[in-house]
């Protein structure tokens, strides 16, 4: 298993004193892990994301990024090195220019001018928008403005980046595209956390999978073990994905042999059949 690159021990937070929003969650995070973070709207999820990037300070608990502890002195290291898609890009992007957006995280770690502006046009050629550089990101359309918000990650060359529910609002073109630049980040061995109400997405993308509720964290294991967890589920409010209730269906009806893991997609379905790609 890779190395631990962020680790959070017993980590509690209230907006409200006596009213806990998160309750003392602990979780080790890995080096070029897929991590899929499901749960209902108000279990914790994003109020957690904001903690492990350092933007609220917990209650009480410990952050730990490449085994050193977070405190005070060292906050922007986390800062830099976790970087946060927020669900509404609106949220996020604050300039009057995509130049000026994508400029704001790299001038504050104290870059010089030169560095800063290859920066910001390495990561719009990362996301194929280096056209938009001189718009105004508010006058963009929203699959648009989500590039805007994934360049200024890019730029910042965070090593954790997590995307908070960011399929949302987003159309079919856009959500393929995504899907695409998430598998060159992992080839890149960036380590991904997503939020994410799709759960056949989380299914065939997750290394591995945590679900929130109520501020807890109820589950914590590979998809299938997860998805076939009925206890889970139901206190979760999720259903098991399409593609695997297909696969044990095929297995119940020794279609498919069993000893092998669930196919999460149509190549691997093939695989099982001992389809041959042409």
């Amino acid at each position: 298993m890779s190395e631990v690159i962020l680790k959070i021990e017993d980590l509690h937070y209230s907006y409200i004193k006596g009213h806990e929003i998160i309750k003392g969650i602990s979780l080790e995070i890995h080096s070029g892990e897929k991590l899929a973070v499901l749960g209902a709207n108000g279990s914790g999820k994003s109020t957690f994301f904001l903690n492990i990037n350092g933007v609220l300070k917990s209650d009480s608990g410990r952050i730990y990024y490449k085994n050193k502890l977070i405190e005070k002195s060292n906050l922007k290291e986390l800062q830099k090195n976790v970087g946060i898609v927020f669900q509404e890009a609106d949220n996020q992007i604050i300039a009057s220019t995509v130049r000026a957006e994508v400029s704001f995280g790299p001038m504050n770690l104290s870059l010089d001018r030169q560095e800063v502006a290859k920066r910001v046009i390495e990561a719009l050629n990362y996301m194929s928008i280096s056209d938009l550089i001189d718009r105004p990101p508010h006058y963009l359309s929203g699959g648009e403005k989500k590039k805007v918000s994934i360049a200024d990650i890019i730029a910042m060359k965070s090593e954790v980046i997590i995307f908070d529910e960011p399929t949302a609002s987003l159309d079919a073109q856009n959500i393929y595209i995504f899907e695409e630049v998430l598998k060159r980040m992992s080839s890149e061995s960036k380590t991904l956390v997503i939020s994410t109400h799709d759960l056949e997405f989380a299914f065939r993308w997750a290394d591995r999978i945590i679900v929130f509720s109520e501020g807890s964290i109820i589950a914590d294991s590979d998809p299938a073990t997860v998805f076939n967890n009925r206890e889970v589920l139901n206190r979760a409010s999720l259903k098991k994905p399409i593609l695997l209730e297909v696969y044990e269906i095929l297995l119940a009806n020794s279609v498919i042999k069993e000893g092998g893991k669930p196919a999460k997609n149509i190549e691997e379905f093939k695989q099982l059949f001992n389809f041959r790609l042409n």
